[in-house]
């Protein structure tokens, strides 16, 4: 009960009444005892009721545990997340980080069963990021290993397939509770879930961001454009470490990636303006 949250609005936190209640359920349960035996002691018969009780219950006060922790104990109990979910504060990287979700991922399903054009396809590249819940491994006919990994994010679950090779590479992450992003090819097959092949796993902690460059070309003149076309050449390495995109009237588009040096976000900024270039590291 302690664990699942019964008791928050007490005074106490879960810790505390976690490393105390078997001490203070043992004061009690001696106390009682002593009652029914009619061992009482001189001390016992000069303490007042509410001074009984308060020495009864003397708590080993600790600070809180932490969000995951908590979140952690509350799924062991319960089966559910209940104060919140673990990945809600990495929300918005994951989104920058992921092309498809557990969402997209019914939404296939649903495109299968009605005959509809989905904007996925069997084989494709794919990001997806969540927390293990259940990792089963098992041995192939070739005695070679895999594993079916569970992966929840904010809206359901995931099925990921991880051969041996993929395995082997991610062992350090293939933890239950881990946060993990996964890269993969989608297996779409008729009258079956859709399920991620995995390539890559690893912790979502450890993936670096993308660094972008956003270049606002919007109302700009022939000239500008062409002077942008000329950077964006002179740019281009062995090396190309960041994306760009450029937004025109119909949106934002990706525009491969340049080699990012010293200068360069300033040398854009000279041809278009501070104010319509974005660089987002």
């Amino acid at each position: 009960m302690i664990k699942a949250g019964v008791f928050d609005n007490f005074e106490q936190t879960r810790k505390t009444l976690i490393e105390s209640f078997e001490e203070i359920l043992d004061t009690v349960q001696d106390s009682t005892k002593k009652a029914y035996t009619g061992q009482v002691s001189m001390f016992d018969l000069g303490e007042s009721g509410e001074q009984n009780i308060k020495h009864k219950y003397v708590f080993k006060e600790s600070e809180e545990y932490s969000d995951k922790e908590l979140l952690s104990m509350e799924k062991e109990m319960l089966g559910i997340y209940i104060s919140g979910h673990p990945l809600e504060k990495l929300k918005q990287a994951i989104l920058e980080q992921t092309n498809i979700n557990t969402l997209k991922i019914k939404e296939i399903t649903e495109s299968l069963e009605n005959g509809t054009v989905s904007e996925y396809q069997d084989g494709q590249l794919v990001s997806y990021a969540g927390i293990i819940t259940s990792i089963k491994k098992k041995y192939t006919k070739k005695n070679t290993i895999m594993a079916f990994v569970t992966i929840e994010d904010l809206y359901g679950q995931a099925e990921i397939i991880v051969f041996e090779n993929t395995y082997m590479n991610s062992q350090n992450s293939l933890l239950e509770e881990n946060i993990v992003l996964v890269k993969g090819r989608l297996s779409i097959r008729e009258d079956e879930e859709p399920k991620i092949v995995a390539s890559s796993i690893e912790n979502l902690s450890n993936v670096k961001k993308e660094k972008k460059l956003v270049l606002d070309i919007r109302n700009t003149d022939e000239e500008t454009k062409a002077k942008l076309r000329g950077a964006l050449r002179f740019f281009k390495g062995e090396r190309n470490n960041l994306k760009v995109e450029i937004i025109d009237q119909e949106g934002t588009k990706p525009c491969g990636a340049i080699l990012a040096i010293k200068d360069t976000v300033e040398q854009f900024q000279d041809i278009l303006g501070k104010n319509r270039v974005i660089f987002d590291e």
